[in-house]
């Protein structure tokens, strides 16, 4: 009568597709997301310009960043995405490589469905595999930092810029990350020792070459002081961080007022000032000698300030403000009524800092905010031709100061490179020999899979894959049978590719490093996602309702 694949929709007002269809479609939209960033692995991958639909353009290098600006329609290319974005938080670096994976799990799971294995047995081989996977990296690959010295964050920090814009200035750039990462150390209050990434503020200045960049100590501000005639600089600052207008006070609009003698209207223009005026006495009678506001403040006003050798900056951004106040230890006011409804302001909402100063940086002046008491702050100036550069150098020190910030607080790190993918590639095929179940073959698979990683960098570099991959599986084969005794070909397990040269080489002598948490988050997270859609069989589209008619349209 009807064909079976019709029959189980005909009730419901939906479009149904099940079993290998279903698969073959989201393994396709998977791919399909994954080689949109593949190019851009790598010390030599390439950038990607996107255009949106109002025209701006984006430049960039970063997986996450690529992704965030793709419209994915697919459900299971948004799973991608937001693992790439998941990557970006979580770790901060390793955003391409972690979407190349997940496809690639995907891909071969795909195969294996087809050759009647059930996804069920091939979720739990993954798992199986993806255990000792991490069990090998840790107990084997990983390496402390405390064995390797100082240099090595510097390394690690190139490590992370030598696919980005400014990987041709990594020397200078590493130093200079990994110097503002040191100087925001701070300890919370469980004693742990933490490096917050939002504590270095970055700000960017148009002019002269990438390498003149600089790095200040103290919070840099990207405003002006509000009138000339003020202080330049403040020692021993009192800081208060407004969040309310100090402008004149205008009635609510609708209101109206109906005066019958003209000094009347003189005595509520005067209150109307008045008003303000007192507002501002009130934050200098507390002390305040820097006063920093999201909104603006009235000419008029300025007097006040002026006179009382006080500085004011108007239109802060409510973020660095946020980040200030958190510096300083300041409260961000937005609002000087108390419980009672009046209006006061206590002394213990001012922040302190050793100074704030106004000082010229190229062609735009900016305030700096030294010795901050309560956490320490830095802030980089960035230089360079255009937009697009500044933009792309932020992304690629947003990255690198993130993977710094996890080496300094977890101390481990892997050699990079395509060593890791490499030795677990070996490894695993080994242990699926030893697994006596069905499993097995996914297992094997998940070990090919891994080799997606080392494949790209070579091909991206236009070498040859097959004849590179494969001889860094002989070092690493030889690593893995070798006695323990052997030192020399024990070591092998830290070789990898150089692509620059297209040769084999010791990423630990080679200082090509990246953190241990980075490469164990990005196997685990690219392996949830490929979980999650490989256990999809069925997807159903729910038709949309024909819009109702309406009896009086003519």
């Amino acid at each position: 009568m009807y064909s079976t694949a019709r029959s189980d929709t005909l009730f419901l007002g939906a479009q149904k597709i099940s079993g290998d269809d279903v698969r073959n479609q989201t393994v396709l939209a998977a791919q399909t997301v994954a080689n949109v960033v593949k190019s851009s692995l790598g010390p030599v991958g390439l950038d990607k310009m996107l255009v949106d639909d109002i025209g701006d353009v984006t430049v960039t290098n970063d997986g996450a960043t690529i992704l965030s600006l793709l419209d994915v329609q697919h459900p299971a290319g948004k799973i991608l995405v937001e693992l790439a974005q998941q990557q970006d938080r979580e770790v901060g670096d390793g955003t391409t490589s972690v979407v190349i994976i997940a496809s690639e799990l995907l891909k071969r799971a795909n195969e294996l469905v087809k050759n009647k294995i059930h996804p069920t047995t091939i979720i739990t081989g993954y798992r199986l595999a993806l255990r000792e996977a991490i069990r090998y990296i840790n107990e084997v690959l990983s390496q402390s930092v405390e064995t390797l010295g100082k240099e090595t964050i510097i390394n690690i920090a190139k490590t992370s810029m030598s696919s980005k814009i400014i990987g041709s200035d990594s020397e200078f750039f590493g130093k200079m990350v990994v110097d503002a990462m040191l100087a925001v150390k701070t300890v919370n209050t469980k004693g742990e020792i933490k490096y917050p990434v939002k504590a270095v503020n970055i700000l960017k200045a148009h002019g002269k070459s990438s390498t003149e960049s600089i790095l200040v100590d103290g919070y840099a501000l990207n405003c002006t002081i509000a009138s000339q005639a003020m202080l330049k600089s403040v020692k021993n600052a009192k800081i208060a961080c407004l969040d309310i207008n100090l402008q004149k006070a205008k009635m609510a609009m609708g209101v109206q007022i109906n005066i019958d003698d003209p000094d009347q209207l003189e005595e509520i223009r005067k209150r109307e000032y008045g008003i303000i005026i007192e507002r501002i006495r009130k934050i200098l009678n507390a002390g305040a000698n820097v006063i920093l506001t999201t909104k603006g403040i009235d000419d008029l006003c300025l007097k006040e300030f002026v006179e009382n050798g006080a500085m004011a900056v108007r239109r802060c951004k409510k973020e660095d403000l946020r980040r200030i106040a958190r510096a300083t230890g300041a409260t961000l006011v937005s609002n000087l009524s108390n419980l009672e409804g009046e209006e006061t302001f206590e002394s213990s909402y001012l922040g302190a800092a050793d100074e704030v100063v106004q000082t010229r940086i190229s062609d735009d002046e900016c305030i700096l905010i030294k010795g901050t008491k309560q956490h320490s702050s830095s802030s980089i100036i960035l230089r360079g031709p255009n937009d697009y550069s500044l933009d792309e150098m932020e992304r690629s020190l947003h990255d690198s100061l993130s993977v710094v910030k996890r080496t300094l607080e977890s101390g481990n790190v892997v050699p990079g490179g395509g060593a890791v993918e490499t030795a677990l590639n070996i490894y695993l095929e080994n242990f699926a020999t030893t697994v006596g179940s069905r499993e097995q073959l996914a297992i094997a698979e998940f070990a090919n899979s891994l080799l997606v990683i080392p494949k790209t960098l070579a091909v991206n570099a236009a070498k040859d894959a097959s004849d590179l991959i494969s001889k860094l599986r002989t070092y690493h084969a030889a690593s893995q049978t070798a006695l323990p005794t052997d030192t020399k070909r024990r070591n092998y397990k830290y070789y990898g590719l150089d692509l620059i040269e297209g040769k084999i080489v010791n990423e630990i002598n080679h200082g090509v490093l990246e953190p241990t948490i980075s490469k164990i988050k990005s196997l685990k997270s690219a392996l949830e996602a490929c979980i999650a859609i490989l256990r999809i069989d069925t997807m159903i589209e729910v038709n949309p309702e024909p819009p109702k008619e309406d009896p009086h349209d003519h």
